[in-house]
């Protein structure tokens, strides 16, 4: 009588490690970065197109729509120069976990902190600027870290807020040259975001 040796079950297969997408986020940044470069090269360029009259002027009907431009445009190359490095630092570590998060975040803050511009924000002169989305995503980091209170979530939110903590002093009027209220509502819409995004749901019951 033969026996047949005996041979252990094979593990199942382990589900793959989620690693980090540090090209993409590389890749959605720079083409973020480049976006507001090249409309800034062609406004330059082309002033009669006036590419700024697409910034957000509050409570005017017929440019509601402008909340979804307005993050783009800059108002000449020493605000573009001054917005671009926290912009693409910001955008990076907002995406580097995810890109499919990072752009649903990016509408989020886009329609949130526009929308509250064109509502509440001052009249008689236009708002726009990347410094909407730099709030917004600096905003995102910290919520995340808030709702997650994983060791990587709150870690990132420690180094945004030790990089750029000092931003802050910008939701406050203290220039009537610069938009707080881009400020103020884009950091709105970066906590909204997270907590749409990242917010824990209460689990389902069964009946």
């Amino acid at each position: 009588m033969t026996r047949s040796p005996v041979r252990p079950r094979p593990a199942p297969p382990s589900s793959p490690v989620k690693r980090p997408q540090t090209v993409s986020a590389a890749l959605v940044t720079a083409l973020l970065i480049g976006l507001i470069w090249i409309q800034e090269f062609i406004d330059q360029l082309l002033p009669g197109l006036r590419l700024d009259n697409l910034g957000i002027w509050p409570r005017d009907s017929g440019s509601w729509w402008h909340i979804f431009t307005a993050p783009f445009l800059h108002g000449g190359w020493g605000h573009l120069i001054a917005n671009t490095v926290p912009l693409a630092t910001l955008a990076f570590m907002s995406a580097v976990r995810s890109v499919q998060r990072f752009l649903a975040a990016t509408f989020i803050i886009t329609l949130v902190g526009g929308g509250l511009i064109w509502l509440l924000a001052r009249g008689g002169s236009v708002h726009l600027g990347a410094s909407i989305l730099i709030f917004g995503y600096f905003a995102y980091l910290l919520g995340v870290g808030w709702w997650e209170r994983t060791p990587a979530a709150i870690g990132v939110a420690v180094i945004a807020a030790v990089l750029y903590g000092g931003i802050l002093w910008g939701v406050l009027p203290t220039d009537p040259r610069i938009s707080f209220e881009g400020h103020l509502f884009g950091f709105i819409g970066g906590l909204v975001a997270a907590a749409m995004l990242h917010r824990p749901r209460p689990p389902r019951s069964l009946a």
